[in-house]
């Protein structure tokens, strides 16, 4: 080969070298571009796996959450139930009294006016104590029961106590002054009652003397022997005197 020839070969070699490094260099740049996009795009795919997990761990949280909360509002929710069944048949069980009310109303109100009956007769044959006192008792009771603003129950009370009150005085040894008529004249005296045992008058004065006989219906005079007892007698009733045993005229139980 001519020189010439040498020289023009090393410059189509070179040439084709340089042309060969480029061709060959640009599908590696472009590699390296593809894998660098791909790096980003999972890393961003990793980004999101990464928030939905967190996503999903918080939705779980909550689940088990709300899932708590579901299992203590049913135990509550049946607590509550048990409450307002109890409530239901205390509701119930008032409805059922009310209901009665009236006819307990038709069975007491009866009652009541024969208790005021018997009451009236029973002082009309006891022994006189505090009479006056005890027939106002007596009417005053007919006097609520024609009174629509008293209740039932109300009337019922006074009539019980007022019974209570006839049962005291077969108790208490009292003294209070009063009147009484004897043989047509009233006379002013010191009561003196021992229960319902001897009831007992005694003048002003202090001279005269009284028993009453309930089966006579009727006062006696006393002996003036027992005077002198009866003084002391309503003497102790005032709290004058300390107690004390007394002789007086008392009849014997049959």
């Amino acid at each position: 080969m001519s020189k010439r020839n040498l020289i023009a070969s090393a410059v189509v070699g070179a040439i084709a070298l340089g042309s060969s490094a480029v061709v060959s260099a640009d599908p590696l740049n472009d590699l390296h571009k593809e894998e660098a996009k791909i790096h980003t795009a999972a890393a961003k795919s990793q980004e999101k796996i990464n928030n939905l997990y967190e996503q999903s761990q918080e939705l779980f949280v909550e689940y088990r959450g709300i899932v708590d909360e579901t299992e203590n509002l049913k135990v509550y929710n049946d607590y509550v139930a048990t409450l307002v069944a109890d409530q239901q048949r205390g509701i119930d069980s008032l409805q059922t009294q009310i209901d009665g009310i009236d006819g307990i109303k038709r069975g007491i109100v009866p009652l009541m006016f024969r208790m005021i009956d018997s009451l009236e007769q029973f002082i009309d044959l006891d022994v006189p104590i505090n009479l006056e006192e005890r027939k106002e008792r007596v009417e005053r009771l007919r006097d609520v029961m024609a009174n629509s603003n008293v209740t039932t129950s109300e009337q019922f009370r006074q009539v019980i106590e007022s019974y209570q009150i006839e049962n005291a005085y077969g108790k208490k040894i009292t003294s209070y002054q009063g009147t009484f008529d004897y043989q047509g004249t009233e006379v002013t005296v010191d009561f003196f009652n021992l229960g319902r045992t001897a009831l007992m008058a005694l003048s002003l004065d202090q001279k005269s003397a009284w028993i009453w006989d309930n089966d006579a219906r009727a006062w006696e005079v006393l002996d003036d022997s027992y005077v002198s007892s009866v003084v002391y007698a309503v003497r102790m009733a005032n709290a004058l005197v300390p107690p004390d045993l007394l002789e007086l005229p008392i009849k014997a139980a049959e």
